[in-house]
């Protein structure tokens, strides 16, 4: 059967009441389970309320702009981004950590040309332990910086671009995120409104390449909602000058992006209205338990407890039918297994778990 298979039998025994409570759900009557009015067509640009208790995401309709955290099946699913002139007084810096990124580099810096040719805007990419050709793909598009260190390590790689940059705000961006240049400057304009310290685009997650049961986990958690203000789990988040005052430098955590929402209060937060930033889901499987294991093992590393009773709740609620009912047992499977390989890694201290799956077949030449 395999590892995988191995873990993921075993873990169908511990999610048997989540079946026991979907087949319950599924013989209520209830309506289907819908998007909020106007959640879909929010005004670009506008900050979204940095408070809890947002209504949760959802599958998003093709051509439609889709709320945060929805979960698109293709790229056609987002509606298409106006490409108005940028304003030329626009200042901050994107930063880029990057790790053997080659495959996905360029891809990032292609979204985000139209910023290097902006005097006040820097893009920076901060290699660290690169033994690949990252550090030469991105010197090959102009106006973009490249920073480098021996060191293979997302902390260190934060705080080298941060040396480098003089210009605030600053986007911290996962390498393997595309970002629309309006969204980036949307949410430079929230950090310099009065109390606003941190802030993000939108995001969606893109499953056009992913299988079944990676769809299903990706359906349910869209549906769990949370804080409105949420920075976390999207492939990037900025701060202003005055945030970045909370801390000297960037951790040395796995889970950097919840280290830095637990920064701020929800007030001081926000998830700006804008094209979303694209965050590619893993194929299959074994690479989304990869990713998941990280997430869990780097949120026990700095003392964010898992909220498995409300999620639990929450996801039962959901449920609407019988593809529902199977989207929530996927997620359960995969989060209780992701769990214990979580508390394997932490004891024979293993590295970082990186989902290589999204990064096939994509090439890094410009």
């Amino acid at each position: 059967m395999g590892t995988l298979g191995t873990s993921v039998a075993s873990s169908m025994e511990k999610t048997s009441h989540w079946i026991r409570g979907a087949v319950r759900a599924l013989r209520r009557d209830g309506a289907p389970h819908t998007a909020p009015p106007g959640a879909g067509t929010p005004v670009a640009g506008t900050p979204v309320a940095g408070a809890p208790g947002a209504a949760p995401p959802h599958t998003a309709p093709a051509g439609t702009s889709p709320p945060d955290g929805a979960l698109i099946a293709r790229p056609a699913d987002v509606a298409p981004v106006s490409h108005a002139a940028l304003p030329a007084d626009a200042t901050g810096a994107v930063i880029i950590p990057a790790h053997n990124e080659s495959a996905v580099i360029g891809r990032t810096l292609r979204s985000l040309a139209p910023l290097t040719a902006l005097d006040g805007v820097e893009v920076i990419v901060a290699c660290n332990g690169c033994s690949d050709a990252t550090a030469d793909i991105a010197r090959g598009f102009p106006g973009v910086q490249v920073a480098e260190t021996d060191e293979a390590s997302k902390p260190v790689g934060l705080n080298l671009g941060d040396r480098m940059a003089t210009a605030w705000p600053r986007l911290y961006l996962d390498a393997d995120i595309e970002v629309h240049p309006t969204a980036v400057l949307a949410v430079f304009e929230a950090l310099v409104q009065p109390g606003v310290l941190a802030a993000r685009p939108r995001h969606v997650y893109d499953a056009e390449h992913a299988t079944g049961p990676v769809r299903s986990y990706y359906r349910a958690r869209s549906r769990i909602g949370g804080p409105a203000s949420r920075l976390w789990g999207a492939g990037g988040y900025a701060a202003s000058e005055e945030g970045h005052r909370r801390f000297a430098e960037f951790p040395r955590v796995t889970a950097d992006d919840s280290w830095f929402d637990e920064q701020f209060s929800a007030q001081e937060k926000r998830v700006v209205a804008t094209a979303p930033m694209r965050v590619r889901t893993p194929r299959d499987t074994a690479a989304l338990l990869a990713v998941l294991t990280r997430q869990r093992r780097g949120c026990t590393e700095i003392g964010i407890p898992a909220q498995t009773a409300s999620r639990g709740a929450a996801l039962l609620a959901s449920i609407r039918g019988p593809q529902s009912a199977l989207d929530v047992a996927w997620y359960a499977v995969l989060t209780i297994a992701s769990r214990g390989r979580a508390v394997r890694a932490r004891r024979r201290g293993s590295g970082w778990e990186r989902d290589t799956s999204s990064r096939v077949g994509i090439g890094s030449v410009r």
